[in-house]
């Protein structure tokens, strides 16, 4: 078995994907080398590759945020650019759909599509995916791979145990290439 090795001793870009890194471990390697440390997994792991293939890449932002207003949203406002679920949208969302509302992955890629609507478009929009969603399993991230894994796991295994699942993760995310399931990976509930 090949062993994942620590982010600061790894060579290239492409060596460094071959392997399961946690976001907090991301986030830490690129406070150290002082590249931009907030975001998306997937934009701190393009940090990393691009760092260690050498390309340049911008500062980590070091001015003030600009400020959200922390008033309510009115109904005929518009969706902003880049689109960020906060506070004051959840609080928004609630008061116009109930209890029930959440941030469903769909909804979010629709309200990062749509800046400019307003947020009373965007009410009927969650009402119309809501309709539409499909009864079953919901959509994981691809950068939720451990997500992604336990289910597929449970799926092909569904006499196994949570524990179980987990100590073929634990084997699996060490591991070169894919951080899918495979049926392999239950060697590691012999050892």
């Amino acid at each position: 078995m090949t062993e994942r090795p620590p982010l600061n001793r790894l060579p290239d870009g492409k060596t460094f994907r071959a392997y399961y890194y946690l976001k907090e471990e991301l986030a830490a390697f690129c406070r150290e080398n002082r590249l931009p440390a907030s975001g998306s997994k997937a934009a701190l792991a393009d940090h990393v590759a691009r760092f260690l293939d050498g390309e340049a890449l911008p500062a980590p932002f070091s001015g003030r945020r600009k400020a959200v207003s922390s008033g309510p949203i009115p109904r005929e406002s518009h969706i902003e650019e880049n689109f960020v679920c906060s506070e004051a949208h959840r609080a928004f969302f609630l008061a116009e759909i109930g209890k029930s509302f959440s941030f469903r992955v769909p909804f979010q890629r629709w309200l990062k599509a749509n800046p400019g609507k307003t947020y009373a478009e965007a009410v009927e929009a969650y009402r119309l995916l809501l309709k539409q969603a499909a009864p079953g399993k919901t959509e994981i991230g691809s950068q939720f791979e451990y997500n992604q894994y336990i289910r597929d796991f449970f799926r092909a295994n569904p006499d196994k145990t949570l524990p179980q699942a987990i100590a073929c993760w634990q084997y699996k995310k060490r591991l070169p290439g894919s951080h899918r399931y495979d049926s392999a990976d239950l060697i590691a509930l012999t050892r």
